[in-house]
């Protein structure tokens, strides 16, 4: 990238000129071409107005879990350790493609079909950088954490209503 400054030539990706010190990155952003890529450019995670997020302990049987999910119309349940940390997340995938099958799974803890230490993101973080994650990894539940705690979970549905609202 040329400096616009000093005309110095840098490094693509450099984050500032290494002639003239000026900041690179400012200028360096992608421009959003419409509502949709600026919301998940600028808007934080917070713009989905996450619910708070159901969760059951690691030594609760699957059965409590099952009983949750479906008492409380959710496809995802966080799950914490004694601290109330977040330890891991059970999803209806989980119960697909690991607890189906097993014998007498109702009564065995959540810890041994959960998936430990999720990916998280925070209420302040880009849409983009959330939508990614879930992209990448292949999640349609991401749990929201603030100081090492729960706080939420956005999902896949989240986003589409928001997308579906700009386009409107």
């Amino acid at each position: 990238m040329i400096c616009p400054v000093c005309g110095q030539l840098n490094l693509p990706g450099t984050e500032q000129c290494s002639n003239c010190l000026f900041d690179l990155m400012a200028i360096d952003r992608p421009l959003p071409a419409d509502r949709v890529e600026a919301s998940l450019l600028r808007d934080p995670v917070s713009v989905l107005e996450p619910k708070p997020p159901v969760t059951v302990n690691l030594d609760a049987t699957l059965g409590e879990a099952i009983a949750k999910m479906l008492s409380r119309s959710v496809g995802a349940l966080l799950v914490l350790d004694a601290a109330g940390g977040l330890a891991g997340i059970l999803t209806e995938r989980d119960f697909l493609t690991k607890v189906a099958g097993a014998a007498d799974f109702a009564s065995r803890p959540v810890r041994e079909f959960m998936t430990p230490r999720p990916e998280t993101t925070a209420l302040g973080d880009p849409l983009a950088l959330a939508l990614a994650k879930m992209d990448g990894g292949g999640y349609r539940h991401l749990p929201i954490t603030a100081g090492g705690q729960p706080v939420g979970v956005v999902s896949v549905r989240d986003m589409l209503r928001h997308l579906v609202h700009l386009c409107g």
